[in-house]
Order: C-alpha cells, then sequence, then structure tokens
C-alpha cells in the first residue's frame, strides 16, 4: 500500500500487513498532501491508524460496524473516523487518569462507540 485515502476502505488484508508505524506514515501523508491543518499531526494520526486498524479488524472489533452506521447517518468515511476517534481518544484519557483499572479496559470504549451518533458528534465538534 503506497497511499491511504479515508475516503476509501483500505483492503484490510493490506492494512493488517503493514508495521503500525507504516500505517501512521500514510495517515500522516494524507493530511499533509490534503493541506488539512491539525494541532497535533501525530496524535492526530495515531488515532485515525487506530481506527482503521480496528475496522480492518472486522467483527472483532465494533469500529467496523460504527463506522458503517456512522456513514448511514449522513457522516462521510473520513468523518466517521474522526468520531470514532474522538470516544477512543476519551477514553484513553479516561483510562489514564483513573485511580483504578478496570477489569474489561475496552468494555466502556466498546459501549461508548455504540452509543456514539453522527448527530451527537456533529453537535460537539462539527
Amino acid at each position: 500500500m503506497k497511499r491511504y485515502d479515508p475516503l476509501k476502505p483500505p483492503d484490510p488484508e493490506a492494512w493488517l500487513a503493514l508495521d503500525e508505524g507504516r500505517r501512521i506514515d500514510l495517515v500522516r501523508q494524507y493530511h499533509v498532501r490534503a493541506r488539512i491543518k491539525l494541532p497535533n499531526a501525530n496524535i492526530h494520526a495515531v488515532i485515525h491508524a487506530t481506527i482503521e486498524t480496528q475496522a480492518a479488524m472486522g467483527d472483532e472489533m465494533p469500529a467496523r460496524k460504527t463506522l458503517a452506521r456512522l456513514m448511514r447517518e449522513g457522516l462521510d468515511r473520513h468523518d466517521a473516523i474522526h468520531a470514532a476517534g474522538s470516544v477512543l481518544a476519551q477514553h484513553l484519557f479516561d483510562l489514564m487518569h483513573s485511580e483504578n483499572a478496570p477489569e474489561d479496559p475496552n468494555r466502556a470504549y466498546f459501549a461508548a462507540l455504540e452509543k456514539l451518533t453522527a448527530e451527537d458528534w456533529l453537535a460537539k465538534f462539527g
């Protein structure tokens, strides 16, 4: 895989075959080509690539279904990735500031993805 376009899902096998650093690099390069200014391009690319990786994992993670639902609700694929990424970023923040690690740290994240709507995300970030 030489280029990444968030509006088109990458081939899951090809995406997962890439080294994580290469995935992040491809996302970063896309945003540079698109001249999208970001407060922190590195963190943005890491979150973006993580959501893509989770989507490529299929039914093992709820990300793919979440992206599909958000697109049915009116977001383009790139914005759907940002919406899911905002949930991931909040989840990581909460885990880092929690005094007690939850027994299943993914439970809250998965529930938040299922609850996420395009309307809610647009009201907050749109």
